[in-house]
């Protein structure tokens, strides 16, 4: 693969809300929506040869702060999505994989979690990560403390990395959508070096046509890792 090609791909999805109440509808049916764009996204990852990964920052630490209804609403939603996806995962060769703290969800969506993993662990494709009640520094500090827990006093920076929750590879390129531009603790130790594409859609807006459109644009960047090309 060349320096061009997106092998890691990271979508912070924003704007579901916004995009709702621009319609006049609850905040709850814009999460729906977005919910169908997670998985036309996907699909069409799992059909570019380039891409191996792409991680979507789903719920973050944060967002326990969000009116405790709609909370419930997204647990639900992602028990429900889980068990619809299943058959999308198998036919298009995804392996999913969840990241973050899953220790405060329920015991049933734990179990669809970890049933999740189990049935797709084979598919080859595309690994779809969804980052669950994820901090990227809370991420940072559990893999030092893991370390440290071994007996290791000095650490690189491959130590981490070997023990992050996702140690596939760095990011090439992060997507955020609805106009923000900020990374909000999302990946902040494989982001060092990724490209960044803050686009004004959506997320229930996103497609597949801009997803390409962005894509290109990456290529004609030039990536230097703090080198000179």
């Amino acid at each position: 693969m060349s320096s061009t090609d997106v092998k890691h791909l990271a979508i912070i999805m924003d704007g579901n809300g916004r995009w709702a109440k621009k319609r006049g509808f609850s905040r709850t049916k814009g999460h729906e929506k977005g919910a169908d764009v997670i998985r036309d996204i996907t699909t069409y990852c799992a059909t570019n040869k380039e891409i191996d990964t792409v991680t979507f920052y789903a719920f973050s630490t944060e967002n326990w702060k969000r009116p405790k209804l709609e909370v419930e609403f997204l647990m639900k939603l992602l028990d429900n999505y889980l068990q619809k996806e299943l058959k999308t995962y198998q036919e298009n060769g995804v392996r999913f994989k969840a990241i973050g703290n899953f220790d405060v969800f329920s015991q049933a969506l734990q179990k669809r979690i970890q049933e999740t993993e189990k049935a797709t662990k084979n598919n080859t494709k595309l690994i779809q990560i969804l980052a669950l009640n994820y901090g990227g520094r809370a991420e940072i500090v559990n893999s030092v403390n893991k370390l440290i827990s071994t007996g290791k006093t000095i650490l690189t920076e491959e130590d981490i990395s070997s023990t992050l929750q996702t140690p596939y590879n760095d990011i090439d390129l992060l997507i955020r959508t609805s106009g923000e531009e900020r990374i909000s603790n999302f990946l902040l130790w494989q982001l060092s070096y990724a490209e960044l594409y803050f686009s004004p859609t959506l997320w229930p807006d996103f497609s597949t046509k801009e997803l390409e459109e962005i894509i290109q644009n990456y290529k004609t960047r030039t990536r230097r890792f703090g080198g000179i090309k």
